[in-house]
C-alpha cells in the first residue's frame, strides 16, 4: 500500500516508477521482512521467556528431547508479524488473492496460537481438541475458496501435473477439494515441526517455488508460453511469498540447532496454511504433493503408524512422525535435519521441471 503512494509521485520523482514492478517490490519485501525478523527476534524471544511460554515435551517422545523442555515456543508469531509489515508496505492489499492468503495464513495462525496457549497454560502437549481444530481450519479455508470462486472468478479446474491439457472441472465441489489441500498441507507441516530447523527450511523452499509459480501464472505472456494456467493478479502474491521466505530465514537464525525458540503451532499451522492456499491460487494443488513431499511423507508415516497399530497391534515405525523413527535408529538430529533439507531442494527442482513437461 505504501508503494502505491510512492508510485503516485512518479511525476515528481521519476525513480519512483520502479515500484510499479512486481520484481522490485518482491526483493524489497524480502529484505524488509528479514531485517524485521532478525531485529525483533531477540526481543520477541525474551518476551516469550518472561511470560514463561516454554515448550512442553511429549512424555513418549525421544529421551534426547527432554532437555528441550522450557525452550520458548510460539515463535511463529515472529514470522507472522515480520510478514505482515512488508505486505502492508509493498503489496497491493486490495488484490482479492492477497486477501485470501492473509485470511488463511492469519486464520490458521490464530488456531495455532490458541492451541499453543492451551498447551502452555495447562502444561501438557494436548492443546486444542483435534475435531475443533479441523472444523475451524475447514471453515476458514472453505469459505475463503468459495468466495473466490463465486465472486472473483477463481477457476474450479484442477490441472494434472506432467499433462498439458488434462484437467478436471470440479464445479461447486472445488471449495471442498481446495480446503482439503489447505488443511492437509497445514497439518502435514505441523507434524514435520519436531526438530530444530527441520520444518522451516522446507517451508522456505516450498514458498520460494510457489512464489515463482505465482509470478509466472500472473504474467499472461509467460504463462501462455509455458502452457500453464493464467491467474489474473497472481503476480502480486510473489512479494507476499518473498516476505514469508525472508521471515522464515530470520526465524531460522534463532531456530537453528540448538534452537533458542520453537515456532509452535502458531507457526506451523499458519505457514502450512500459507503453502496450501498458495498451491490453490497458483493452480498447483496436485503438484504440492511433490513440492511438499517431505511434509507428505511425514504425515503418511503418522497415518500408517496409527492404522497399523489399530488393525494389527503392531507399529511400522519405531516412532512417528518419521523423523523420530530415524532418531531412534541412531541418526543424529543434525544429520536428519540436513538430509530432509536436501530432499526438499530436490523435490523443488523436480516441481520446477514440470513447467516444461506439462
Amino acid at each position: 500500500m505504501f508503494y502505491q503512494l510512492l508510485y503516485s509521485m512518479t511525476d515528481q520523482v521519476s525513480a519512483f516508477n520502479i515500484f510499479h514492478y512486481i520484481t522490485v517490490r518482491t526483493f524489497i519485501s524480502f529484505f524488509t521482512s528479514f531485517l524485521l525478523a532478525w531485529i525483533w527476534g531477540p526481543y520477541f524471544i525474551k518476551r516469550l521467556m518472561d511470560n514463561q511460554m516454554g515448550q512442553t515435551i511429549r512424555v513418549d517422545g525421544p529421551q534426547s528431547h527432554h532437555k528441550k523442555a522450557g525452550t520458548p515456543t510460539m515463535g511463529g508469531g515472529l514470522i507472522l508479524l515480520s510478514t505482515l509489515v512488508p505486505c502492508l508496505l509493498w503489496v497491493d492489499i486490495f488484490n482479492p488473492l492477497v486477501w485470501a492468503v492473509l485470511v488463511v495464513t492469519w486464520g490458521f495462525g490464530s488456531i495455532g496460537y490458541l492451541d499453543d496457549w492451551l498447551k502452555v497454560s495447562k502444561r501438557n502437549s494436548r492443546g486444542l481438541s483435534g475435531k475443533v481444530r479441523l472444523l475451524a481450519e475447514f471453515l476458514i479455508s472453505g469459505v475463503t475458496i468459495f468466495v473466490l470462486t463465486r465472486y472473483f472468478g477463481l477457476s474450479t479446474e484442477v490441472h494434472i501435473p506432467f499433462f498439458k491439457h488434462f484437467m478436471i472441472d470440479l464445479g461447486w465441489g472445488y471449495a471442498i477439494f481446495g480446503s482439503l489441500v489447505v488443511v492437509g498441507t497445514a497439518n502435514a507441516v505441523n507434524l514435520t515441526d519436531g526438530l530444530d530447523g527441520l520444518a522451516i527450511v522446507p517451508v522456505v523452499i516450498s514458498a520460494s517455488t510457489l512464489g515463482l509459480f505465482a509470478y509466472l501464472a500472473g504474467h499472461s505472456s509467460i504463462s501462455t508460453y509455458l502452457t500453464i494456467p493464467h491467474v489474473s493478479g497472481a503476480g502480486e502474491l510473489s512479494p507476499v511469498a518473498a516476505a514469508v521466505v525472508a521471515a522464515g530465514l530470520g526465524f531460522l537464525w534463532f531456530n537453528s540447532y540448538p534452537a533458542q525458540v520453537f515456532m509452535g503451532d502458531v507457526g506451523s499451522l499458519s505457514l502450512g496454511g500459507f503453502l496450501g492456499i498458495m498451491a490453490v491460487l497458483t493452480r498447483n494443488e496436485l503438484l504440492m504433493m511433490i513440492l511438499g513431499g517431505v511434509f507428505v511423507v511425514e504425515a503418511l508415516s503418522v497415518i500408517t503408524q496409527v492404522v497399523s497399530f489399530k488393525l494389527t497391534g503392531k507399529r511400522v515405525f519405531r516412532m512417528a512422525p518419521l523423523h523420530h523413527h530415524f532418531e531412534l535408529k541412531g541418526l543424529t538430529e543434525n544429520k536428519i535435519i540436513v538430509r530432509f533439507w536436501i530432499l526438499s531442494i530436490l523435490l523443488a527442482v523436480l516441481s520446477l521441471s514440470t513447467l516444461k513437461l506439462r
